[in-house]
């Protein structure tokens, strides 16, 4: 491709940089509404429980860890809503591709900020029904489960396609490595 509106690494789908920042916008919203329905429950779910009977009985751990808690509920939530703000303050103006950057790397910010979230959430949540070391121990076995499902599967499919593979665990038919 040798326009100056082409992207510079063509995937082979033939795409003008402004097509592909369209393409590329509309596979970010679908993202994001999946992330913001799960993140704006899980935080309204955190600000009621400041308003429950048994929130005067926690003690001082507990409460540090449900500041924290809702502080990193309301960071995600910032994090990611800002797309729609990035993208609302440039319409118009020519900057659908860098819109797209910002809001993929803020996406992915608030997908961090969304695992914290997540993980001490959870920390609160089996300290108020289980022994302390039991309660760390499944904390910690979620923690490496969100992060396998969440970033390394996604860092070693991208990591296999750089080196020849396909991604999808060797099969080619992008469904997977399960056979059809």
């Amino acid at each position: 491709m040798t326009t100056e509106n082409t992207v510079r690494h063509d995937d082979g789908r033939g795409e003008s940089r402004d097509q592909r920042a369209d393409r590329r916008w509309n596979e970010l919203l679908q993202e994001l509404r999946v992330a913001q329905t799960g993140t704006q429950i899980l935080f309204g779910f955190l600000v009621a429980v400041v308003f429950q009977p048994r929130f005067a009985e926690l003690g001082t751990t507990d409460r540090v860890i449900y500041v924290v808690t809702v502080c990193l509920g309301a960071a995600t939530t910032g994090a990611l809503v800002a797309p729609v703000a990035v993208h609302r303050l440039v319409a118009g103006r020519r900057l659908k591709p860098e819109a797209v950057a910002w809001a993929g790397r803020l996406t992915l910010v608030g997908v961090v900020l969304l695992y914290l979230t997540m993980v001490s959430t959870f920390l609160l949540i089996m300290r108020m029904v289980l022994d302390d070391t039991i309660a760390l121990w499944l904390v910690v076995v979620m923690a490496l489960w969100l992060a396998l499902c969440w970033f390394l599967v996604p860092l070693v499919a991208r990591l296999n396609r750089g080196n020849g593979g396909d991604g999808n665990g060797g099969t080619g038919d992008g469904y997977g490595p399960w056979p059809r």
